[in-house]
């Protein structure tokens, strides 16, 4: 079994950044679906993300439904770009291992493979 820890940093504010993430989910969604040890950490810019793919028109919506198991979040970022309260409705995990922060070095010593997007 694989272990697999995608970070998105992308940010929801450019079409590139809905490229990025729904690649992110798709990747996630694949390694899912071969029960493969996979989670999506969103960071920075992409804690963004989450309530608006949380939205059913949003066309990236059935990629987080597929994805909703596996889905976190950095607490430090989530407050910082103001959608920590919109994350904690939406029951996603916030981390906040190392200095408020995910720790990317446990998942390294867990044995993880770190994709970012």
């Amino acid at each position: 079994m694989n272990r697999v820890a995608i970070l998105v940093l992308a940010d929801s504010a450019s079409h590139e950044g809905l490229g990025r993430v729904a690649n992110a989910l798709e990747a996630a969604k694949e390694f899912k679906e071969a029960k493969d040890d996979v989670r999506v950490i969103f960071e920075g810019a992409g804690t963004t993300w989450l309530p608006k793919l949380a939205q059913p028109d949003h066309k990236a919506h059935a990629l987080y439904h597929a994805t909703r198991g596996v889905l976190q979040a950095c607490s430090y970022c989530a407050s910082a770009f103001g959608v920590k309260e919109q994350i904690q409705k939406l029951e996603v995990p916030l981390l906040s291992e190392y200095d408020g922060h995910p720790s990317i070095r446990n998942l390294v010593a867990q044995g993880y493979h770190v994709i970012t997007y």
